[in-house]
């Protein structure tokens, strides 16, 4: 049976390693390939699963038209402490924000990961 790939979401580190976990879960043991992948992602992901959730919600509440939903799941990847860091995270796309953009999204980040929302 050939598997078919009925569609493609962007998805951030954390939701990848909370995947990963219910497939260990289930399967009682991780193939190889899915085992490096687990011991790559536990140092680097930094946020719970509520926080990244948490951060996704207050970046599309900005409401910034040109941020589209990989932008959103790179900048929760990386979690880019400056506006400086932030358009270079997103210099990779053909995406143009304003300065205005650029520091919102760095101080959503930053209340966030801090945990000192408005």
């Amino acid at each position: 049976m050939k598997s078919k790939i009925i569609n493609e979401i962007p998805m951030n580190l954390v939701e990848v390693k909370e995947e990963l976990k219910k497939v260990q879960k289930r399967d009682q043991e991780l193939n190889f390939r899915a085992q490096k992948t687990v011991d790559y992602l536990n140092p680097v992901v930094k946020l719970s699963l509520t926080q990244a959730n948490e951060l996704k919600t207050e970046l599309e509440k900005l409401k910034i038209i040109r941020l589209k939903e990989v932008h959103i799941q790179k900048l929760i990847d990386v979690l880019p402490a400056s506006e400086e860091d932030v358009n270079v995270i997103l210099q990779g796309y053909t995406l143009n924000l304003k300065k205005d953009d650029t520091k919102k999204i760095a101080q959503a980040i930053k209340e966030v990961v801090s945990g000192s929302k408005k």
